[in-house]
């Protein structure tokens, strides 16, 4: 009779939950944004600038004008869970059927077309290492990465078994100014606003 590994999934889901509720506890009482990775609790302190911001507005009005009316590039809440991998996170942009956002609770990452992030100046790896392991993982098909630092991006596409688990097979990297490709819709990075480097 094998114990062990009952036991360690019960105290993984167990540990989960602890810090599902501990975000949950926190996302209205402290700046900044908590989600629940592989590794542990991220939480990026600061507040999304102006350029973030208009990144993900213009990535999602320029998206959402060359889609079907039933997909919607979907900004805000809820979480995009995946409660047996204990990951928990809130893409800047999630491609996704109106259909699939109905009911009550997190949304489910399987029903994502497409993540999209547009890099943090404060937290860059959450992005660029963090979230290429976690979203293969969650079996999101398409991760779209803007990184307005560099004026550059990359999307990442299918996911594949590895030793480490599920990754994305394919990368294909652009610049600001190019269009890029998400799925089966392109669209301009044109005019796409950049960081200003810091201590200006």
């Amino acid at each position: 009779m094998t114990i062990a590994p009952d036991n360690a999934q019960q105290g993984a889901s167990h540990l989960y939950r602890t810090m599902r509720d501990f975000v949950q506890s926190m996302d209205d009482s402290l700046p900044g944004k908590f989600e629940i990775s592989k590794e542990g609790i991220v939480h990026d302190m600061m507040s999304p600038v102006k350029q973030h911001e208009l990144t993900v507005l213009r990535v999602r009005k320029r998206l959402e004008k060359v889609m079907p009316e039933e997909i919607v590039a979907h900004t805000g809440e809820p979480d995009v869970e995946d409660e047996s991998e204990g990951i928990l996170r809130r893409p800047d942009v999630m491609v996704i059927a109106e259909a699939d956002m109905e009911g009550d609770g997190t949304f489910d990452p399987r029903t994502l077309v497409a993540a999209i992030e547009i890099v943090s100046n404060s937290n860059p790896d959450n992005d660029w290492a963090d979230k290429v392991r976690d979203y293969p993982l969650m079996g999101i098909p398409i991760y779209a990465i803007f990184d307005p630092r560099t004026a550059t991006g990359a999307v990442l596409t299918d996911i594949h078994t590895t030793p480490d688990g599920p990754r994305y097979a394919n990368r294909k990297d652009f610049v600001y100014g190019e269009d890029v490709t998400i799925g089966d819709w392109t669209i301009s990075t044109d005019d796409l606003p950049h960081y200003q480097p810091i201590g200006r």
